[in-house]
């Protein structure tokens, strides 16, 4: 192989730029920011005020459903003392309470 002709230069050129392209598609396929010539990042996000909403409102409904399974957790602990405990320790406590 000659190393020193034009074939190796273009050869060179070729690799870096599909090396670039690939890079690229991986970032916007899952969604990072591209980055410009200088390895900057672009201003394009290729987001809309749609999607700005659309991530406003997952956020506040994620925020919900955690607070939701947090809830849902603390029963579930609550049935399985109910369920565990001895018959009359679980009378004694239920006695407590009608007596408040």
């Amino acid at each position: 192989m000659n190393w020193a002709g034009p074939g190796f230069v273009i050869a060179i050129i070729a690799i870096s730029t599909i090396g670039w392209v690939a890079t690229s598609w991986i970032r916007a396929k899952h969604g990072y920011p591209l980055e410009n010539e200088w390895g900057g990042v672009s201003k394009w996000t290729g987001m809309d005020s749609g999607d700005e909403r659309k991530i406003a409102l997952l956020s506040s409904e994620n925020e919900r459903l955690t607070g939701q399974i947090s809830r849902l957790e603390e029963r579930i602990a609550v049935l399985e003392r109910i369920a565990t405990d001895p018959a009359e320790r679980t009378a004694r406590e239920i006695d407590a309470l009608r007596d408040r």
